[in-house]
């Protein structure tokens, strides 16, 4: 799928590319004029739900050309799924031993006879293999080829405004391949992928996005400020929003400051599209003007692709990733990071485009490499646009990555239960795999001393301030963004969830299903963090700025390095982290956020000031009202609720992992 990003500077999330809508319905099965193969097997989830609604238009040429990878599943699947699952849970005597990447490979990695026999078999199929790596062979061909070597038409389906091909039924393979191939990616060109063909080298990275300023006023602290002038909401006259917190803040807000720890000896990947040319500058000098500590030698590692792809905006190529777009998104991830584990190691590691094929090998260079034990991704895209063909791709990637003792976490989105924008309430993914912590959002107040006062659910509504300045129009407002969250209907709910969600949520789609998100923190752009990036000004000059963002990329990247300082506190990796969440639940570990902290009825509402042209008043300026706890059909409730999963943490959470691990009876393991 082609990602977007999760990060928000006014409440909607800041998109690499318009997502597409997927139906829901099943995979259309094999055409009944196809032959059904003989002595081969399926590969699940290789048939896109959306040719089922999509229109038809035929079988694609037998000359057209097909690039395809066909992933590797590497050696004993079942015993990777059991390691992984027992040295993640907390209460197995194998919790926390886990493997050395050189141990990994050995015992579970793709072998050279399993690739050679991949190789073999699309070789005889008509299908030039072009490159191999531990994880993957890439193949070229015609159509026909693809079709005789995967045992399904290809036809040409018409969606929207524009024609795809797609396989008609799941991909099939050989039966003595069934434990070697994992899944193959590339016979559906809906936006899942880069387009077939080469890497354009000519791709370089555009300079710095686009300005953006927040206008003032602002309140110092919430509810510091009372908007004056403005008329009354709710029975009041409402604060105008923050600047923007600062790591100092965030630290304070979630215990870290109090317990003394700051991820000393822990490293946090960061995996992002992209690779901002002036992110050096950016981080060193917030952190600088902020008072948090000094990069030093190493503490910030930068790993990219050799080449990019796909770097244009959309309106340039409709499948261009916009790559000054995602600049954004790096900055806040690294600087929050920073922010709440100034000791922890960051590294960065860029994909070559947003697309999933090119995001994958960013994570797989982080497990191959180990280059953190704690991984911050934020981005995702619906469940239904997703390519389900990389399902088995993910998973089989983070159990490799638990066998190693790395956790990933993934923001939830920001669009709420998806409803608006899609048509469908649906999760997001890579957030709704069991194998992912799926960070959710908040609104976070403090108070003037920087302590903790509350938070709610984010979910924002926004009503504007009438022409004459009297009332505010449409109150309560309009959906403007909210934390993801909701039922899964691809993937059936793992154990650690079981007991902790009620039924009501894991039922919601029939059966039992994977509810997101697992945890939260701070997301809402007006209760925000602020961040320092150089941007491009309107008169063309590039220089650095600072301005409030939001979003759940907010929330991902301070999960994440409050995982650091847990990790730290525990001494040791905690791995794939869901069955410790999910242990701690209804303790003293987390703040059980709900939507009215202060009572049902009661509103909590924010006055915001935007400059029109996003950069200064000379185009004049328009004020809202927005007004917290509303999150589409999602509600945070008493206990786990589908808008920040069980809370958000405390200095408890953090310094319960000083502890041995929980050995009470009853296992937590994931599926």
């Amino acid at each position: 799928m082609r990602i977007r990003l999760s990060c928000s500077r006014t409440g909607l999330a800041v998109m690499a590319v318009l997502p597409l809508l997927a139906a829901t319905a099943a995979g259309t099965p094999a055409r009944a004029d196809t032959p059904a193969p003989h002595g081969r097997a399926a590969v699940p989830g290789t048939a896109p739900n959306w040719t089922r609604s999509a229109a038809d238009q035929g079988r694609e040429r037998a000359d057209a050309p097909v690039t395809v990878r066909v992933y590797l599943a590497g050696r004993d699947q079942k015993g990777l799924d059991a390691f992984a699952r027992q040295v993640s849970d907390p209460a197995s005597d194998e919790y926390g031993h886990f493997l050395t990447p050189q141990q990994l490979a050995e015992r579970f990695g793709s072998s050279d006879a399993q690739s050679d026999k991949v190789g073999r078999w699309l070789h005889s199929s008509g299908l030039r293999v072009t490159s191999t790596n531990r994880h993957y062979l890439t193949a070229e061909g015609d159509a026909a080829d693809a079709e005789r070597a995967f045992g399904t038409e290809l036809h040409t389906y018409r969606k929207g405004t524009r024609s795809y091909r797609a396989p008609a039924g799941d991909v099939t393979v050989p039966a003595d391949l069934t434990d070697d191939v994992l899944s193959v990616t590339g016979l559906n060109t809906a936006p899942s992928k880069v387009r077939p063909g080469r890497p354009k080298p000519q791709d370089t990275l555009p300079g710095p996005g686009s300005a953006f300023v927040n206008s003032g006023p602002f309140s110092a602290y919430f509810g510091a400020n009372p908007a004056t002038g403005t008329p009354a909401a709710y029975g009041a006259v409402r604060p105008y929003v923050i600047q923007g917190l600062n790591g100092t803040q965030l630290r304070s807000a979630y215990g870290a400051a109090a317990t003394g720890l700051t991820g000393r000896g822990v490293t946090v990947a960061v995996v992002d599209a992209y690779d901002s040319p002036t992110i050096g500058d950016d981080v060193t000098r917030y952190a600088a003007e902020h008072g948090d500590a000094p990069y030093t030698k190493d503490k910030l590692l930068r790993y990219d692709p050799a080449v990019w792809t796909h770097t244009a905006p959309p309106e340039v190529d409709p499948d261009g990733c916009d790559a000054a777009g995602w600049y954004g998104e790096q900055t806040l991830d690294i600087e929050a990071v920073h922010a709440v584990a100034p000791d922890a190691d960051i590294s960065y590691v860029g994909a070559s485009s947003c697309y999933d094929q090119d995001l994958v090998d960013a994570l797989d260079r982080v497990v191959d490499q180990h280059l953190g034990d704690i991984v911050s991704n934020s981005w995702g895209e619906p469940e239904n646009a997703s390519d389900p063909a990389f399902d088995r791709v993910y998973q089989h990637l983070f159990k490799r990555g638990a066998a190693t003792g790395i956790g990933f976490y993934f923001s939830s989105g920001d669009s709420g239960d998806e409803l608006a924008d899609t048509g469908t309430k649906q999760t997001d993914m890579p957030a709704s795999l069991p194998w992912v912590t799926a960070v959710g959002g908040t609104s976070l107040a403090l108070d003037a001393s920087d302590a903790y006062r509350f938070e709610t659910g984010w979910g924002t509504l926004k009503s504007v301030l009438s022409a004459d300045g009297t009332s505010w129009t449409d109150l309560p407002g309009t959906f403007n963004g909210g934390a993801g969250g909701g039922t899964s209907a691809r993937f059936a709910q793992p154990r650690y969830q079981r007991g902790v969600v009620p039924q009501s949520l894991s039922g919601a789609n029939g059966g039992r299903n994977r509810v997101v998100p697992d945890i939260a923190a701070v997301a809402d752009p007006n209760t925000g963090f602020l961040v320092g990036q150089t941007q491009t000004f309107p008169d063309g000059s590039a220089r650095y700025s600072e301005y409030r963002i939001g979003g759940t990329s907010l929330a991902c990247p301070v999960v994440a390095a409050l995982q650091a300082l847990a990790q730290q506190a525990q001494g040791s990796p905690i791995g794939f982290a869901n069955p410790s969440i999910y242990a701690r639940y209804g303790s003293a570990a987390y703040h059980d956020v709900v939507d009215h902290p202060f009572g049902p009825g009661t509103e909590l509402a924010q006055v915001r000031v935007d400059f029109n042209n996003t950069v200064d008043a000379s185009e004049g300026t328009t004020t809202s009202l927005r007004t917290m706890g509303h999150d589409t059909s999602l509600v945070a409730d008493r206990g786990y609720d589908a808008v920040t999963g069980v809370g958000s943490p405390t200095a408890d959470y953090l310094t319960s992992y000083d502890c041995p691990p929980d050995r009470r009876p009853g296992r937590h393991d994931t599926d």
